[in-house]
């Protein structure tokens, strides 16, 4: 944890809290026994356990807000300061009650900006398992339904969101050029703007997820049970390794596109 935080500095990295709810231990020390966010075996409950959990009701929104706020103040212990940005582990952010607490927990911070992850042109995305892409889908209505909550608590989020259709084994130069080409047509054809009567000469922000890493070996990694299945596979280094392509960076000077952390939005 440390020696990532060092590096972000070392190379001048914004960095965010991802706050998590669904893998391995709590930061909050009075929520390690006996809290409704955690299995038989003490840890949380998993990416699908934390969400049949939740639609049982027996998950207790109280212990979400103080688990969500431990993890702010480590954050802030470890850095010296409050994160920019803030958005939930494997979305858990959207999902329903979860994102009142998460949003009153970014209103009392003065954190400003999250992530909605809804992707435009994903449904169109063939190669995404059937699976996988049932539970995109419950991404997408859990994340609409919780614009209009984010909105009454004064939270941002940047214009377009992309990422679940370049992820791991599919990321690619060409997929994240097809990813930012189809988001963007579908974001200036549904917003236009009056002062601008060309569309391209609007300035349109992106957030371009991403997992780049190198393939953890157990027991080490993970947060707590060890690391995952998507941790330990090739893919992560495969996505760090398309992201620094020389040919990547030069579309982006191409397009004119403009690196940037959330602060620059």
């Amino acid at each position: 944890m440390l020696k990532i935080f060092h590096s972000c500095y070392r190379y001048n990295i914004p960095i965010g809290l991802h706050a998590n709810l669904s893998e391995g231990s709590p930061v909050c020390e009075v929520l390690k026994t006996n809290s409704s966010l955690l299995n038989q075996d003490g840890f949380f409950h998993g990416k699908m356990g934390f969400r049949t959990a939740l639609s049982k009701g027996l998950l207790k929104m109280s212990e979400v807000k103080q688990e969500l706020k431990a993890q702010v103040e480590l954050f802030r212990e470890l850095t010296g300061h409050l994160p920019p940005h803030m958005d939930g582990h494997q979305h858990v952010h959207v999902l329903p009650e979860v994102r009142h607490v998460f949003a009153q927990v970014l209103e009392e911070y003065g954190i400003e900006y999250t992530r909605v992850p809804v992707e435009p042109g994903l449904h169109k995305c063939d190669w995404i398992a059937p699976s996988l892409m049932d539970f995109y889908r419950g991404v997408e209505e859990d994340s609409l339904n919780t614009v209009d909550v984010f909105t009454r608590h004064g939270i941002r989020w940047p214009n377009i969101y992309i990422g679940l259709s370049t992820m791991g084994k599919n990321m690619s130069v060409s997929n994240i050029w097809s990813a930012i080409d189809t988001a963007i047509g579908d974001f200036t054809s549904k917003v236009p703007s009056p002062a601008h009567p060309n569309p391209q000469s609007r300035t349109v922000t992106i957030e371009l997820m991403v997992h780049p890493g190198y393939p953890s070996v157990p027991p080490i990694g993970g947060c707590g049970e060890g690391p995952d299945d998507f941790s330990q596979s090739w893919e992560r280094l495969h996505e760090l390794q398309t992201l620094i392509k020389p040919e990547l960076q030069s579309h982006y000077k191409t397009r004119n596109i403009q690196l940037c952390s959330f602060k620059d939005i």
